[in-house]
């Protein structure tokens, strides 16, 4: 297909085909999750499960790629198929319209990987630890808010994190509970800035978003595991 032409200059026919079987979860789907939604699909991802449990809202447009004057009030799963089959007609969405918690649907269904850009601590956590505890290859984002330079930026070890207060409550989660195993994260080294509200900047977030997609698809075309 013309539309991953280009794609297949870079990675060839072989890796495309690998791309095209995957089965991705994409949990999460805001400023950061959205865009690696969307990149996973535009890259040729065959097969994503997107789950949100949001509607879309005027504060989401700064940095959101699904938030606009035209969908506001709507579900963000919703609009996110939506944007996934415009790019990628043959790609096989599953949509879950629903809060991950301990009641998620999630885990009835099969994947290869995912991607956690869930916003509430204590959601992330247990994902973190299901995804641990099933032996899943993934990867979690850590904190966009009060960050202005994208260039900050990596990924890593959450033990290797600093400068991210949301990567070190959930080390030190991780601590409380014994849990040794490695967790890939995508987090900032950049101070935050010392403001009352968690201010995002969609340099930030979204290249957050595309740092979380392109470990994926470099997992994808290995056959490496996190």
């Amino acid at each position: 297909m013309k539309n991953l032409e280009r794609l297949e200059y870079l990675f060839g026919n072989t890796n495309i085909e690998k791309l095209k079987q995957a089965k991705v979860a994409v949990i999460g789907l805001g400023g950061v999750g959205g865009v690696a939604a969307l990149a996973l699909a535009r890259t040729g991802v065959g097969s994503l499960i997107i789950q949100d449990y949001d509607i879309v809202q005027e504060s989401n447009i700064n940095r959101q790629l699904i938030a606009n004057y035209e969908t506001l009030g709507r579900k963000k799963a919703d609009v996110m198929e939506e944007e996934i089959l415009k790019v990628n007609p043959t790609c096989s969405v599953i949509k879950l319209d629903e809060r991950f918690c301990e009641e998620s649907k999630l885990f009835t269904y099969e994947f290869d990987y995912l991607i956690d850009a869930i916003d509430s601590v204590a959601d992330k956590f247990f994902l973190i630890k299901e995804c641990l505890k099933r032996k899943l290859t993934f990867i979690s984002a850590m904190g966009a808010a009060k960050k202005v330079d994208p260039t900050k930026l990596v990924v890593t070890e959450i033990k290797k994190t600093c400068a991210d207060p949301l990567a070190k409550i959930i080390r030190r989660k991780l601590r409380e509970e014994n849990i040794n195993e490695k967790v890939m994260v995508v987090s900032s080294t950049e101070v935050p800035a010392k403001i009352p509200a968690l201010g995002s900047y969609m340099p930030v977030t979204a290249t957050a978003g595309l740092l979380l997609a392109d470990y994926i698809v470099k997992l994808i075309i290995t056959g490496g595991i996190s």
